[in-house]
C-alpha cells in the first residue's frame, strides 16, 4: 500500500461547511426543502418528514451553504454523528448546521469519500473528537483535520465498485430480513387481536358447551364484581357512621363513586358471554391501585442512589427489562414517601409518553418491589376479574392501541393522562378462558421470540459483514493493488503544482486610470519632493 496516504479531510475537499446555526422557521409546506440530521439515514437522504423553508430564508442559508449534487452530507451534531449520505438532489434546499458539507476534489471521488468516512476505525476516531454535554458536536476544524486513507484514483474507482457489489448482495439480504421482522410483528398484533377478539378460542367454547358450558360467563362475572365491589364501600361507609356514632344519612348510598362506563360504540362485537370494562371497573379497589409515576421535584435525579428500591422508567417497559447494571434507586425511606406509587409483582404497568403511548408489560414475579417514575402508569387489577397478562394484551393489542390514539395529546411529546386511560375498555371473557387465552399467548410468544432473536443474530451478522467489507477496502485487501496506479502522494502533489500553476497564469488585474483630481495631488507631491531635495 506504498501508493496509498493518509490525508486530511481538509486536503481533499474544495469545500467543508455546515448549514445554518439558527433554526428558521419551517413547516410542512414552502418554497425550499429545509434538510436536517434527522434526514440523514443510514441508507441515505430520507425526505419522508421534510420540511420547507420560504425563499428568503433560503438566499440567506444558501448564500453560506450552497449544496450541490454529489456532496457528501455528515452529520457532525446529535445523537446520529457520523451518519453520512450522498447528495443526490439537483435543486437547492436549505441545511442546518447539525449537518456538515464535503465537497470532494479532484484528488477523491465522492463515493470513495462516503464510503472511507464508514470504515469503522476512521468512524471511531472521528466520533472519539466529538465534544459537548447536552449536544455532542464535531467541529469544522476537526472535521478538517480529520484524516481517511487515500487510495491512488484508480484503485478508489476499483474499491468503490467492489463495495457495492458486496453491499448490493448484503442489502438484500438485510431487506429480507426487515421484511421477516414486519411479518413477525404482523403475526403478533393478529394474534393479540384474535385473542382479545374470541378468535383464538373458539374452538375451546365450542368444546366448553358440549361439556356443559362455562359456569360463570364475563358479563357475569363483572357483574358480581362490581356488585361485590359496591358492597364492601357501603360497609366500610356504615362502619365510618358507627364509628362516628352517627345515623346514615338519607340518600348516602347514592355517593358511592361509580367507576366509569366504557364507550364500546365503535368497538368490535365480542362472543356470547363476553363484556366490555373500562379500566377502573377491572382495577382493584384497594388504594392506590390506579396510578402514575410522582410529579416532579416529588421525585429528582439528587434522590437516586446506587442500592435499595429499584425505579422502573418506561425503557423498562417497552424493553420488558427490569434489574440489571444500569438499575436506579431510591433509599427506603424515600420509597415510602412514594408507597402511592409502589410497584408489586402482577402490576400492569404501562408507558404514559411515547411515539404512541401504550405499551404494557405485567411487572414480574423474580423483581423485588419497586417505585414507577414520570410517565409511567400502573393498573392493579382485581385477579378475580381479569388476569395480569390478558390485561396487557389486550391493551397492546390493536382494540387497546385504537382506544389509546385518540385520548393522546401533545406536540413535541406525546401523552396520555391517566384519567383518559382510565376510560378505555377491554374485553373480559370468563377466567377459565383468560387462563387458556393467556397459555395459548405464552406458547406463541415463546416461539415467535425464538424466531426474533433469530433475525436479530442475523441482522447483527449483516452489521459486522458490511465493517468488514469495508475494513478490508481501506486497508488495501480488498482490490488488487495496481504498481502502474498514480500513487496517490504524486496526485496531490500534481494537483498542487497545477493550482499553484493556475495562480500564477492569472493576470493582475488593471488598476483603474486615476481621475483628474488624484492627478493634480500626484503632480503636487511630486513638486515638493523636490523642493526638499
Amino acid at each position: 500500500m506504498s501508493e496509498w496516504q493518509f490525508v486530511r479531510l481538509g486536503e481533499v475537499c474544495t469545500k467543508i461547511t455546515d448549514g445554518t446555526h439558527h433554526s428558521p422557521l419551517n413547516g410542512s409546506s414552502g418554497d425550499f426543502k429545509y434538510i436536517t440530521a434527522k434526514n440523514i439515514k443510514p441508507w441515505g437522504l430520507d425526505l419522508t418528514n421534510v420540511t420547507y423553508v420560504d425563499q428568503k430564508t433560503h438566499r440567506e442559508i444558501f448564500s453560506r451553504c450552497d449544496v450541490r449534487k454529489g456532496d457528501v452530507l455528515y452529520v457532525k451534531d446529535g445523537a446520529t454523528t457520523g451518519r453520512v449520505a450522498l447528495n443526490p438532489l439537483e435543486e437547492e434546499f436549505s441545511l442546518l448546521s447539525s449537518v456538515g458539507v464535503l465537497r470532494p476534489g479532484p484528488a477523491v471521488r465522492a463515493k470513495y469519500l462516503l464510503y472511507a468516512l464508514q470504515e469503522p476505525q476512521t468512524r471511531e476516531k472521528m466520533l472519539a473528537d466529538v465534544a459537548g454535554v447536552a449536544i455532542t458536536r464535531l467541529t469544522l476544524r476537526k472535521l478538517n483535520d480529520a484524516l481517511i486513507p487515500l487510495a491512488p484514483l484508480a484503485c478508489q474507482d476499483r474499491i468503490v465498485e467492489k463495495i457495492e457489489e458486496l453491499l448490493s448482495d448484503l442489502d438484500a439480504g438485510v431487506a429480507e430480513l426487515k421484511v421477516a421482522q414486519r411479518k413477525l410483528i404482523q403475526y403478533r398484533q393478529s394474534l393479540l387481536k384474535a385473542a382479545v377478539e374470541g378468535e383464538l378460542t373458539a374452538g375451546w367454547r365450542a368444546e366448553r358447551e358440549k361439556r356443559g358450558g362455562i359456569a360463570e360467563t364475563g358479563e357475569q362475572l363483572l357483574e358480581r364484581i362490581l356488585a361485590e365491589r359496591r358492597r364492601r364501600w357501603e360497609e366500610k361507609q356504615l362502619a365510618k357512621f358507627n364509628e362516628q356514632g352517627k345515623k346514615p344519612p338519607k340518600g348516602w348510598k347514592e355517593k358511592y363513586p361509580e367507576p366509569v362506563e366504557p364507550d364500546t360504540a365503535n368497538l368490535p362485537e365480542l362472543p356470547e358471554g363476553w363484556v366490555w370494562a373500562s379500566i377502573q371497573q377491572l382495577a382493584s379497589d384497594a388504594p392506590y391501585s390506579l396510578a402514575i409515576g410522582p410529579f416532579g421535584s416529588n421525585l429528582k435525579v439528587s434522590d437516586y442512589s446506587d442500592q435499595g428500591v429499584p425505579l422502573i422508567f418506561v425503557r423498562n417497559i417497552r424493553s420488558k427489562n427490569y434489574g440489571g447494571n444500569f438499575t436506579k434507586f431510591v433509599s427506603v425511606s424515600k420509597a415510602l414517601e412514594l408507597r402511592s406509587h409502589s410497584v408489586e409483582a402482577g402490576d400492569v404497568l404501562i408507558t404514559k409518553m411515547g411515539e404512541p403511548p401504550g405499551d404494557a408489560d405485567v411487572y414480574p414475579a423474580d423483581q423485588p418491589p419497586a417505585i414507577i417514575t414520570a410517565d409511567c402508569i400502573k393498573v392493579r387489577a382485581n385477579d378475580d376479574l381479569i388476569k395480569p397478562h390478558f390485561l396487557a394484551a389486550a391493551i397492546n393489542s390493536l382494540v387497546g392501541k385504537l382506544q389509546v390514539l385518540p385520548i393522546t395529546q401533545g406536540v413535541a411529546q406525546k401523552k396520555v393522562s391517566l384519567g383518559r386511560f382510565s376510560t378505555i375498555a377491554v374485553p373480559i371473557p370468563s377466567l377459565d378462558e383468560q387462563e387458556e387465552i393467556v397459555e395459548r399467548l405464552q406458547s406463541a410468544c415463546c416461539q415467535s421470540e425464538c424466531v426474533d432473536k433469530e433475525l436479530i443474530s442475523l441482522g447483527q451478522m449483516c452489521i459486522a459483514q458490511r465493517k468488514n467489507i469495508l475494513k478490508a477496502a481501506f486497508s488495501g485487501q480488498l482490490v488488487p493493488q495496481d504498481p502502474n496506479d498514480e500513487p496517490a502522494s504524486v496526485l496531490l502533489e500534481r494537483i498542487r503544482v497545477e493550482r499553484a500553476t493556475q495562480k500564477l497564469k492569472r493576470k493582475p488585474k488593471t488598476p483603474p486610470p486615476l481621475g483628474e483630481g488624484a492627478r493634480r495631488a500626484g503632480e503636487g507631491a511630486a513638486t515638493k519632493k523636490k523642493s526638499r531635495l
